[in-house]
């Protein structure tokens, strides 16, 4: 199927090496075959998007941060997106500096496609009261404001309560962050494009505590215990933070948007997990 590119969105991590000059090339590249192409300057602290525009494609110029971004703000609009990596490869951004205009004319033919990727729906509640909403590409964590504190923490599986955790921390993690802080914290690898949840407590006291890989259409509802030895947090892809009170649940669930990844050819997910984790010594040869 052909991919008529009419309206191009360019999100630039401009703190990156060579962003700018990168950002313009591309921007007349596109223009000069007829796209009309709007930039937006990312930085860790943008939350959205300005306005509601639609677009054809999403391409972002960065890392995996960048596609975090960009992934949790366009999942409403079924965008598209093309993660183009300014540094090493990550996990997400499979395409090179040097790859993005062979992937823009392999998407326009339609010989390569946008994977859809599970986005998490993380709700606050105090008191039965929302207190925010956050989306999650990667991961939710409440934990510890402090350094190595545990928190007393209980989960409860759709109507089924689990236990207390004594943890550092809990991680509800999707397919595409479980190659992220869930596999550091111990956690199952999974293909990104899988629909599946990851329930992982960081380093529990009760040694009996594992991960646990879930259905998509469950529902996790964690709640901030009594008598916490400090302060408690959630974090969500690690870009939001917010200061939690005892009570608090915080409810988990897979979102009905989906962000859609477009897949590199140049190299298989399989592949760059064999890179990043340095299996078989990391080599081509």
């Amino acid at each position: 199927m052909i991919h008529q590119l009419q309206d191009v969105l360019i999100i630039a991590n401009t703190a990156k090496e060579g962003a700018v000059e990168m950002t313009q090339h591309i921007a007349a590249y596109l223009r000069e075959r007829n796209s009309d192409v709007e930039v937006f300057e990312y930085d860790r602290g943008a939350s959205s998007l300005p306005g509601d525009r639609r677009f054809d494609l999403a391409i972002t110029l960065g890392g995996d941060g960048t596609v975090l971004f960009a992934s949790r703000v366009l999942a409403e609009r079924d965008t598209p997106i093309l993660p183009v990596n300014l540094g090493e490869f990550g996990f997400i951004t499979e395409v090179s500096r040097d790859e993005w205009a062979a992937a823009i004319e392999a998407f326009r033919r339609g010989e390569i496609l946008a994977g859809d990727r599970l986005v998490l729906d993380v709700c606050v509640f105090r008191n039965d009261t929302e207190l925010c909403h956050f989306r999650g590409l990667n991961d939710a964590v409440v934990s510890s404001e402090g350094i190595s504190r545990m928190v007393r923490l209980s989960v409860q599986l759709g109507d089924q309560p689990l236990g207390v955790y004594r943890a550092d921390g809990i991680m509800v993690a999707t397919p595409t962050g479980s190659t992220a802080y869930s596999a550091a914290a111990g956690g199952p690898i999974l293909h990104p494009e899988m629909d599946a949840l990851i329930l992982n407590p960081i380093c529990p006291f009760t040694l009996s505590h594992r991960p646990i890989v879930l259905p998509p259409d469950e529902t996790v509802r964690i709640t901030v215990q009594p008598e916490q030895r400090t302060s408690v947090a959630l974090t969500v892809d690690g870009q939001t933070l917010t200061p939690l009170s005892i009570g608090d649940h915080i409810v988990i669930t897979s979102a009905h948007a989906r962000a859609r990844i477009i897949r590199s050819d140049q190299r298989t997910f399989y592949e760059v997990l064999r890179r990043k984790l340095n299996w078989s010594g990391g080599s081509d040869d």
